[in-house]
């Protein structure tokens, strides 16, 4: 779906997370981040891949990897969330969709013989020097860090 290949410089962005701290791309300038967009909170698939990604989060920081997700949720619905889960990654609460738009996973989706738009599950994995290292587009979301740690 997204346009933006490996190689690409990575969208700048800034956008609220679930405790109300504003993140900037910027505030992981030297480390590498995986930037893991869901289409919605709290449902089967975007639970499996965050609590894959939360079973392996220590594997990510000692390969130094920050990790941090993004919807159009609302940020009371990603703490929930977090919570419930015990998450230990911010989540951006990125209702405008200016993120989800600016990484180009925002588009047209079928379920059930229905057409809407919607957000496409697609993982960025973003270089010290913010540059896209790895796009995942066919996301296993009970695997999903096998994928990207390989």
């Amino acid at each position: 779906m997204t346009s933006l290949k490996i190689g690409d410089k990575a969208p700048s962005f800034e956008a609220k997370d679930n405790a109300g701290n504003t993140i900037k791309l910027t505030d992981y300038s030297g480390k590498k981040l995986v930037l893991f967009f869901y289409p919605r909170a709290s449902t089967p698939g975007c639970t499996a891949e965050a609590c894959d990604l939360r079973d392996n989060y220590q594997s990510f920081l000692s390969k130094g990897y920050e990790v941090l997700g993004a919807s159009a949720d609302t940020a009371k619905k990603q703490q929930n969330w977090i919570d419930k889960h015990a998450l230990p990654f911010p989540l951006l609460a990125d209702e405008d969709k200016s993120v989800i738009i600016a990484y180009n996973v925002w588009g047209p989706k079928k379920f059930m013989g229905k057409e809407y738009d919607g957000i496409h599950r697609t993982t960025f994995v973003i270089d010290e020097n913010g540059i896209i290292e790895d796009i995942v587009l066919k996301v296993k979301t009970k695997a999903h860090t096998a994928q990207i740690l390989g």
